[in-house]
């Protein structure tokens, strides 16, 4: 899930693997634009506060923030804190969060990932003056 300004959206899931001691399993889907069709983006101001809410145990060791723009270019997101800030410009922005799960004795081993999927409308902030 993501929040911004105390309410909460779900996210949906795309692409994902999962391993354990006897198997693995790795689903793959389409990209977060053409996951997202049809449905609504959130709708933020300039610059707002996104934060990732993740109920689950044990947390990712790894995260990874890609915005898709239009005409399909990829730029990757800085992330502190579990948060990363809405731009400045207004528009409809896509983005895919990816988390991983690395295996902590084996060097660059994953047990498991996943791909997380919304999408943004920046929007002016309203005029208090009416």
């Amino acid at each position: 899930m993501v929040e911004i300004t105390g309410n909460s959206y779900e996210t949906v899931l795309g692409t994902y693997c999962w391993s354990t001691a006897r198997e693995g399993i790795c689903i793959d889907t389409a990209g977060p634009v053409e996951m997202l069709e049809g449905k609504s983006p959130i709708t933020v101001h300039p610059g707002e506060r996104i934060t990732f809410i993740m109920d689950y145990e044990p947390k990712p060791s790894t995260v990874s923030l890609v915005q898709f723009t239009e005409g399909g270019v990829q730029i990757e997101k800085q992330v502190e804190n579990n948060h990363f800030y809405a731009p400045e410009r207004y528009g409809i922005y896509y983005y895919s969060y990816g988390i991983w799960w690395m295996d902590a004795e084996r060097e660059n081993v994953s047990l498991g990932d996943a791909f997380y999927n919304f999408f943004i409308e920046v929007v002016p902030d309203s005029d208090p003056k009416g």
